[in-house]
């Protein structure tokens, strides 16, 4: 597991800032944050390796729940994703992140996480480094309006028809390829 290791005073800012940026950790990609730089810098400017954290939820029955992205993301708004994704923040670390984004989008502050792995993400507006987590869950969930708009439980056939449709996110089809059967085996 790749902590995230800040300097003991503030890493210098990258790029521009508006007074109210949410700021991101640039990092190696072990982990050493070496700059903090805004969303915007870290998406559409200079693209440098951020962190971010991804859960995969299951229930019982083998099941994946997948959030719904709303149309007021940036990034794939409508399509189906990975249950719980989002930004670490310039000062926390990787399973603050996952709660507070846990919290956000879905409602859920009582879980286990198991941390699962991490690997290097980049596409055309995105270079991150990815820290994946899996957790069993069993009741009702209630997902943000704002971020989220819709979620529900698919099963693994019902995934695997939705690939290369235009239905999923990027990055769920390649979690879901490299991971599906490692995940099935925490049940």
């Amino acid at each position: 597991m790749i902590e995230l290791i800040y300097p003991f005073s503030a890493a210098p800012v990258l790029g521009t800032q508006a007074s109210a940026a949410e700021m991101l950790p640039v990092v190696e990609p072990n982990g050493v944050v070496v700059a903090q730089a805004s969303r915007f810098y870290c998406h559409k400017e200079e693209k440098p390796l951020h962190p971010v954290v991804h859960m995969h939820l299951m229930d019982r029955y083998s099941r994946f729940f997948l959030q719904k992205r709303s149309s007021n993301k940036t990034s794939y708004p409508g399509l189906w994703d990975i249950a719980v994704g989002g930004h670490v923040i310039y000062g926390e670390m990787y399973e603050e992140a996952l709660y507070r984004e846990a919290a956000e989008e879905l409602g859920l502050f009582d879980f286990n996480p198991q941390y699962f792995d991490n690997y290097i993400y980049e596409s055309a507006g995105q270079h991150e480094l990815v820290n994946v987590y899996a957790t069993i869950w069993g009741t009702e969930l209630h997902p943000d309006n704002y971020e989220v708009c819709d979620g529900r439980f698919w099963t693994i056939e019902e995934i695997e028809a939705a690939m290369g449709t235009g239905v999923l996110t990027p990055i769920l089809e390649k979690e879901f390829a490299l991971y599906k059967d490692r995940l099935v085996s925490l049940l």
